[in-house]
């Protein structure tokens, strides 16, 4: 689904390299949590897998012939702009060039929101907002879904439906996720890989090596 090989990226072109040398190749139906401290690089090497910045060096590659993101959480989103969820998510539906208007009720439905179409966005709670946001980004119907912080600034429960959501569509639906995580917790608990960045470079392990090699959380997500 995604390989990088000797990947190299600087914003000058020149060192000193936010990403250094990263190898790394994710097979399809992997959920990859993304994790390291700020500045190791993550939001980077997610701009890249989403073609929105090119190497400077090296190559990365995806076979994902349709790709889902979902951006981080922002409070000032839609917050004063009088627009409802259905009229949102039709506006994107126009933007992918969608005819079949039911894409809009079926990812509300992925997300448990089918009840809040008419609501306007400024009313949503965090939680509710990062599912819409979520749902926008299932309407493509999308092979690879690339989240950025999906439970940054959203309340306990709410994480546990949000990662509940995600790992649904990994296991039943059989689709590719890519998480940048702060929440180590939630990489453990629900990933199946998880790679971690360390100042420009990349090591690939499973949540049980992560769990021993970097922190104090077993894999039931708690300290040990």
């Amino acid at each position: 689904m995604i390989k990088a090989e000797n990947l190299y990226f600087s914003y000058t072109g020149a060192a000193p390299y936010i990403l250094g040398g990263v190898n790394l190749e994710l097979k399809d139906g992997e959920y990859v949590s993304v994790v390291g401290d700020n500045g190791s690089g993550k939001s980077t090497l997610i701009r890249l897998i989403l073609k929105l910045l090119k190497p400077t060096s090296g190559r990365i590659e995806t076979t994902a012939g349709r790709i889902g993101y979902v951006p981080q959480r922002s409070d000032a989103a839609h917050s004063g702009f009088p627009i409802t969820v259905r009229e949102m998510l039709d506006s994107y539906r126009h933007l992918l060039k969608l005819k079949n208007r039911d894409v809009i009720d079926d990812s509300l439905r992925q997300v448990g929101l089918s009840d809040y179409s008419g609501a306007l966005m400024g009313t949503l709670s965090g939680g509710q907002s990062q599912k819409v946001m979520i749902a926008r980004a299932l309407m493509g119907d999308p092979e690879l879904l690339v989240l950025d912080e999906p439970s940054t600034g959203v309340d306990v429960h709410s994480q546990k439906e949000i990662y509940s959501i995600i790992k649904k569509l990994n296991k039943e639906k059989g689709m590719t996720i890519v998480s940048v995580e702060h929440n180590l917790v939630a990489a453990i608990s629900n990933s199946t890989l998880i790679y971690h960045l360390d100042v420009g470079h990349g090591h690939i392990c499973t949540p049980a090596q992560f769990a021993a090699e970097f922190t104090g959380i077993g894999l039931d997500g708690r300290e040990e």
